[in-house]
């Protein structure tokens, strides 16, 4: 069996494969705060509980906080007693990274597109929901050539509470009509429609600039909420993993 760690700047996925079968999914919060031997200890606990501990003979990580990334590979190593692979813009990929500066790109965005390439036709578009939205563009030759990045929906409506004297925190999910009745209703519309409408547009100019439509995927934790969006031609929460496990095969 083969681990696969996703770090993102809030959570952290972990996905458990049984030859090209997922077959466990986990999630753990980011916290730079705590120890190799923490970490090392949760993931020993999750493993031994779904009792697949002695199973795991290998693990790749990917990771946009880099303490985290050694935190994790030397609790891999004290814990599952693993080298673990760490995925970067140097490993062995199914793409070309076609950018101003390679080293820039984050590990989890390599990961999408790589992903991308081996599921679906090209050129693509991974739209990943995750603390901040992001696009990765795969061209009709596998070429990464960049994306966009912006405020997730998360930060959107934490800014909006934050800053604001009156508006309140709030649980995002998908608002039954673009006109609020009401202040919950009216930051959901503005929030998620709004970020929605962003997407549609966004979707069009990339499409433009590629000279050809594209095949469109969702993934990350907020996905699900904007299923509607008639632009997204997928819905697939776990692309990041799944190109994890594609990219370890290929870099042994």
């Amino acid at each position: 069996m083969l681990l696969v760690i996703d770090i993102g700047n809030t959570n952290t996925s972990l996905g458990v494969f049984e030859q090209d079968n997922l077959v466990h999914t986990f999630s753990l919060s980011s916290d730079i705060k705590k120890t190799d031997d923490e970490y090392g200890i949760n993931l020993y606990s999750i493993l031994n509980h779904n009792g697949i501990v002695s199973k795991i003979k290998g693990a790749i990580v990917s990771s946009v906080v880099p303490q985290l990334c050694e935190i994790y590979k030397n609790a891999i190593k004290k814990y599952l007693k693993i080298e673990a692979l760490t995925l970067s813009y140097k490993s062995k990929l199914p793409i070309k990274l076609n950018l101003a500066n390679n080293k820039e790109i984050g590990a989890d965005r390599i990961a999408n597109a790589c992903a991308a390439t081996l599921k679906y036709k090209l050129p693509a578009i991974v739209i990943d929901f995750g603390t901040a939205t992001t696009f990765d563009i795969v061209d009709e030759n596998a070429n990464f050539i960049g994306g966009l990045i912006t405020p997730g929906l998360k930060i959107q409506a934490k800014s909006l509470s934050q800053f604001t004297s009156k508006l309140p925190k709030l649980k995002i999910e998908a608002p039954s009509s673009a006109i609020g009745k009401d202040t919950i209703s009216a930051m959901l519309s503005g929030i998620v429609l709004g970020h929605s409408c962003m997407i549609d547009g966004m979707i069009k100019k990339c499409e433009k600039e590629l000279g050809q439509k594209a095949t469109v995927v969702a993934t990350g934790g907020y996905s699900s909420v904007l299923f509607e969006n008639s632009s997204i031609d997928y819905i697939d929460k776990d692309l990041t993993l799944f190109g994890l496990k594609k990219l370890y095969d290929l870099n042994q």
